[in-house]
Formats: C-alpha cells, structure tokens, sequence
C-alpha cells in the first residue's frame, strides 16, 4: 500500500473514532464533570457553537387540546420539539420560546403541575441523585453567573422541577438538564413576568 493510502487511511480512522466520541452520551466522556461543563450536555454538535434554532420554524400550538381553560394562565412544555408556550388567563399574550430538556428519558417527566414559586436570582443546590452521580459537584451555588438555574426560577409542585433560566445560552434547544426546563435568560425573565404562582403547567 501506498504511503498516500496510508495517510488517507490513518485520517479517515481519526476522523470515525472523534465522530463516535461526540456521538457517545456527554455523561460518559468523563468522570469528573463541572456543573457547567460541555460534559453536561448532549453532544449532537460542536458544543462550542451557539445552537440556532429559529422560534419562528417552530410550531405554533393551540391551547384548547390541552387544558380545560386558562385560568391563572398556561405553561406548555413540548420536550420532543424542545419548546415551551405560554398563555395568558385571558389568551391575549402568547408566547413561543425555545428550551433545553432533560439529557435523558430517565430523567424526563411528564404530566400536569403548577407554579409553586417564584424566584429571581435563584440559589442552586444539586438533589442526591445529582450528587450520586457527580460527587465532585459543589453542595450549593449562589445566585450569579456560575449559578445552573439563571437568572430567574419558576419553582413547580413536582420536587426539584423548575423551569429556569440558563447562563450557558449552548444547552438551549439540546438534551441538557437533569430534569428541568431552560430558557435563554431574557426569555426567562419575561415568563416570569407573566407567570404567576398558580400558573397551571403541562409537559408533554
């Protein structure tokens, strides 16, 4: 065999074996990982590229299919489109934006809950399944831009469930949380605005 086929040969290795590292689950690439780690998200593309999905190519839904009315407003979080739509009590505002979901089925749930609270500038602390799978993560973040949960939190009746805001804007429209719901920070604060404790919710 030629020394061209050779290198030919050798590249096209290279380049199969970098392809399955980044097809593999992001978790098990490394054992230590930072909360904030390119290892905490889905690694379906460069994860140093901004992932630009156009809201407007996103399907608008209705609300009527999934809640008996509007009161106190609605939250839809469509997880297999990645997006989560809200309605006002009186169905004059609706909103469309696009949102990170749970890195694995495992760790998705699905169903109705509620708008328990409202935080901004929300303190971060893992549960003890996260802390069981990443025992070098630190017991608790302050509000700030290191903080997994944003700028803002909307806290659910479902323990541990929320849906935040993310400093990380790379985990938006990926497989990336270990169970809740990000939104790009400027969209968070603006659900937030509107939500209200109470605000009904449904993931689908």
């Amino acid at each position: 065999m030629s020394n061209e086929k050779l290198k030919i040969n050798s590249r096209r290795g290279f380049l199969a074996g970098s392809m399955a590292v980044l097809a593999a689950p992001a978790i098990a690439q490394t054992a230590t990982t930072s909360v904030n780690s390119q290892a905490t998200t889905e690694a379906e593309r460069d994860l140093s590229e901004v992932v630009q999905r156009n809201i407007s190519s996103f399907r608008t839904l209705d609300w009527q299919p999934y809640f008996d009315s509007t009161r106190n407003g609605a939250i839809l979080v469509d997880i297999d489109s990645r997006a989560v739509h809200y309605w006002s009590e009186d169905q004059s505002v609706y909103k469309l934006y696009p949102s990170s979901v749970p890195l694995t089925q495992e760790l998705t749930r699905r169903g109705r809950t509620e708008v328990i609270r409202k935080v901004e500038g929300p303190s971060w602390r893992p549960t003890p399944s996260m802390m069981e799978r990443n025992p070098e993560w630190p017991e608790f973040i302050g509000p700030g831009p290191d903080n997994p949960l944003g700028t803002h939190a909307l806290y659910l009746s479902w323990t541990y469930y929320r849906i935040h805001g993310t400093h990380d804007t790379r985990k938006i429209g990926r497989r990336s949380s270990n169970g809740c719901i990000g939104l790009y920070n400027e969209h968070i604060a603006q659900l937030f605005s509107m939500a209200k404790v109470g605000t009904q919710v449904l993931l689908i």
